[in-house]
């Protein structure tokens, strides 16, 4: 700096301005700091990843919210032992709002439903149907059926999203 008093006032200034931006530019280039999941979420998976999910329609705050992660991989959708990882958390009536860990970005099917006996399994009538409220990533219709895996693919760019799901009763 003391170089920097010898010149002219102009061109001190100058010569302060490019200091001041050769500074910046290096700052520019340290990485950015990684983004921690924030405390309050859950999940086994551990990762530089989560997802906010915002469950809509929640009839009482009886038992769990079962919120399950799949990978983008349709052979192991809805199958036992297919998902990544299932959260539970305790129902609340209204909107349930919970954030789920996931290993990176990326695309990710999510199902969840409404554990209200908190059975930590989905009830089932003698034909096979659900008899506890579902609902999946991308809201599909699901009157004929379950919803095809394209229609629940979730892409997940970065971390801190909200998805919204609304739940179907039977």
């Amino acid at each position: 700096m003391n170089a920097l008093k010898r010149l002219p006032k102009t061109k001190r200034r100058l010569a302060a301005g490019a200091l001041a931006a050769a500074g910046i530019g290096t700052l520019a280039m340290l990485p950015a700091p990684a983004l921690a999941a924030p405390g309050h979420c859950r999940g086994d998976l551990s990762g530089d990843s989560w997802l906010n999910v915002e469950v809509t329609g929640v009839r009482s705050s009886n038992g769990l919210m079962a919120v399950t992660i799949y990978a983008d991989d349709s052979s192991r959708f809805l199958v036992s032992k297919g998902s990544l990882d299932v959260v539970r958390f305790p129902a609340q009536q209204g909107t349930f709002r919970g954030c789920v860990k996931l290993p990176k970005n990326g695309v990710y099917a999510i199902a969840v439903y409404h554990d209200e006996d908190g059975s930590r399994k989905i009830n089932r009538s003698g034909l096979g149907l659900p008899t506890e409220a579902f609902g999946f990533s991308n809201n599909p219709s699901t009157l004929a059926g379950i919803p095809a895996f394209r229609s629940v693919r979730l892409s997940v760019p970065k971390p801190n999203l909200t998805t919204r799901i609304n739940l179907t009763y039977p």
